[in-house]
């Protein structure tokens, strides 16, 4: 029996790997958008309904301008590039929650929260495309399938998981995979590779919809510079220190930039 599941193991890891489009990173994914998207939206819906939406019209426009411009040029190369369905998955949506919290995220099907406390970071609009950029490649990427992925193998026998907005273990794999509660703030971060790929992939779609890309380190030492030095040593934390981060996003700029060209080509939807 133990050969058995080792085995079936083995085959669904070798037929669920895939590729991130642009990285070329390889992923393992058991979690289709089938299974986690009405998951994910009746999820934002409920935070929503739970948490306090901003009264600032000005930045609210703002992070509804920023997201849709960004999402068309995601939408954009997804068309381009043969991944119409998947396009049609996405259901996009911009909020600004009022919250003092420093702190934007991204859901499965590209459901988008930002707290009013990172938008002294941000700084500008270029400042907002930046996060806003990074947050959607999570979605893009699917990193937080991957992370359900990864979880189902270490509960031994998750491949046979069925998640479903019924099945009581969805619940348990979904807060394994964000965190997202009641409460404003609870979100349980990416892995360091997750979050460099998002800020490359970020910057990228930032290009694409028109932003300044130097803005995105920018807004690392914004952050640092708030955090007075005092963040974790890296290998003590999920993410790359600001400093990484910040030298990541300047040393690939230039890629960046030329894939924006590359890829900033018009489609008929």
């Amino acid at each position: 029996m133990k050969k058995i599941i080792v085995l079936t193991f083995l085959a669904a890891f070798l037929v669920e790997c895939s590729t991130v489009p642009i990285t070329g990173r390889k992923r393992l994914n058991f979690v289709n958008d089938a299974q986690i998207l009405p998951a994910s939206f009746a999820q934002y819906k409920g935070f929503l309904e739970e948490n306090k939406l901003s009264t600032n019209t000005k930045q609210t426009n703002q992070i509804r301008r920023v997201g849709k411009n960004i999402s068309a040029a995601v939408d954009r190369f997804m068309r381009a590039n043969g991944m119409t369905a998947e396009a049609n998955s996405y259901e996009w949506e911009f909020n600004l929650v009022e919250d003092k919290t420093v702190n934007a995220w991204c859901l499965p099907g590209g459901k988008v929260v930002f707290y009013t406390g990172i938008m002294p970071i941000c700084a500008n609009e270029d400042g907002v495309a930046a996060v806003m950029g990074h947050e959607v490649a999570h979605a893009f990427a699917k990193h937080g399938q991957e992370r359900m992925s990864t979880g189902q193998l270490q509960q031994l026998g998750g491949v046979a998981l069925a998640l479903s907005t019924q099945n009581s273990k969805n619940a348990e794999m979904w807060n394994m995979a964000y965190g997202l509660g009641t409460q404003v703030g609870v979100m349980l971060p990416f892995s360091r590779e997750h979050e460099t790929e998002a800020d490359k992939l970020g910057l990228v779609f930032m290009i694409m919809a028109g932003y300044k890309g130097e803005e995105a380190a920018e807004v690392w030492v914004r952050m640092s510079e708030r955090s007075g030095g005092g963040a974790p040593p890296e290998f003590m934390s999920t993410h790359p220190s600001n400093q990484t981060r910040i030298q990541t996003l300047r040393n690939f700029l230039p890629e960046a930039k030329k894939l924006a060209a590359k890829y900033n080509v018009p489609t008929s939807k």
